[in-house]
């Protein structure tokens, strides 16, 4: 059994950080409180955002200063979540939050920067690991050679960590991180296939084995609980083709059954159907069978008469609730999924980085502020909780 012996690292991104000041600010009032109420180490997944690895790379004080404030508070960092390039706590973040995507010369020019970064941060001899967006969302415009475009830019990418591995002695890897509805969507149909092509490509200039090595997979349990994946079976796929799993994203996504016959379930998914970010929802039918809309809208919850997507055996919805909870009220979530993916995680003969990535507190229905949510407790009550949650469950799967 194999699971990662670094810190458990939560990710920072449920905090705004438009500046390094902001990045610290959250680091001290909420990770520093969440450490202490904990008797385990703990890691900071840091998240930053476009215009906060500008100040940093253009200011080595304020570089300093962050790592200080990590030592300060007992914390490391050893992956960066390098998939919201902008503002992840704007009003409306929805489908831009795949913007720049992988044809984009700044989305390279970004995770190189947080690839520099991230090695400075790391220990001598440390690994490090990203998780970057899924080539680019479906829903937004894309070019006819998207994909090779795409291809072309990892390829560099994967060139230059590879560079940052021989200079600094900090091997850094990416993972592309699958999300409904993206080009990385489903395992078998859409990922599978990308990294195919990623990999045939990189085959014909020589340097397949440097793709293979430096880019692999951040493997999100919420994302693929919400296609009704068998999660267990997923990771199984990616091991026999070779992918390796850089990251895993410690969520829980959000379940109704029969919806049609579900008001009380209906009237409390209500709540969740929020204006900030993308809730992509599935419906499976009897024949095990699925279809999906782009967001969980009032309008599809309140049709009548009820229409086939009212009328699944099963909603899931991507809105990453609390790890602890295996039912919200009338909901319930994919906790049992994530169990299951933990335990195939556990099954390879590498260790994954992990990371608990719940960023929705702020949005979390019954939530007053950004520190409130869903009856009393802190935002880093919030997350100490979840944290220890997380290390009882990797506890179990250790022992399984």
């Amino acid at each position: 059994m194999t699971l990662s012996s670094l810190p458990l690292s939560y990710c920072t991104n449920v905090h705004p950080a438009r500046t390094v000041a902001e990045v610290v600010s959250g680091l001290s009032e909420h990770a520093a409180e969440a450490r202490q109420r904990l008797n385990f180490p703990v890691a900071a997944g840091l998240w930053l955002s476009a215009a906060v690895t500008k100040e940093l790379i253009s200011d080595r004080a304020s570089l300093e200063l962050l790592a200080q404030t990590l030592w300060q508070h007992d914390l490391c960092c050893f992956t960066l979540n390098t998939f919201p390039f902008g503002d992840f706590h704007s009003d409306r973040v929805k489908e831009q939050v795949y913007l720049p995507d992988w044809t984009d010369a700044r989305r390279m020019t970004y995770t190189e920067e947080c690839a520099t970064i991230l090695a400075q941060l790391l220990p001598e001899g440390g690994e490090g690991s990203l998780s970057t967006v899924p080539l680019g969302g479906r829903m937004n415009p894309q070019s006819p050679d998207f994909r090779a475009v795409c291809f072309s830019n990892l390829i560099r990418m994967a060139r230059y960590l590879k560079h940052l591995h021989e200079t600094t002695g900090r091997l850094i890897r990416l993972g592309l991180e699958p999300e409904p509805l993206c080009e990385l969507s489903n395992t078998r149909r859409d990922s599978i296939p990308v990294f195919r092509g990623l990999f045939a490509q990189a085959e014909a200039l020589g340097c397949e084995d440097v793709v293979r090595n430096y880019i692999g997979l951040c493997f999100d349990v919420c994302h693929q609980a919400v296609e009704f994946e068998d999660v267990t079976a997923s990771i199984g796929l990616f091991r026999q083709e070779g992918i390796r799993i850089n990251k895993v994203h410690i969520t829980n996504a959000v379940e109704i059954l029969r919806p049609s016959e579900n008001p009380e379930g209906i009237e409390a998914l209500k709540a969740y159907a929020e204006p900030r970010y993308l809730h992509q929802t599935f419906a499976r039918f009897a024949d095990g069978t699925t279809k999906s809309r782009l967001d969980l809208s009032l309008e599809d919850l309140t049709r009548q008469p009820a229409d086939e997507f009212l009328k699944a055996e099963a909603w899931r919805v991507h809105f990453h609730v609390p790890i602890y909870a295996t039912a919200l009220g009338p909901l319930r979530t994919t906790r049992f999924d994530l169990e299951a993916a933990l335990k195939a995680v556990a099954l390879l003969d590498y260790a994954p980085h992990l990371e608990v990535e719940t960023y929705t507190w702020p949005v979390m229905p019954g939530s007053s502020d950004s520190t409130k949510s869903s009856g009393a407790g802190s935002l880093s009550e919030r997350i100490a909780d979840e944290l220890q949650s997380a290390a009882d469950l990797l506890a179990e799967c250790s022992e399984s």
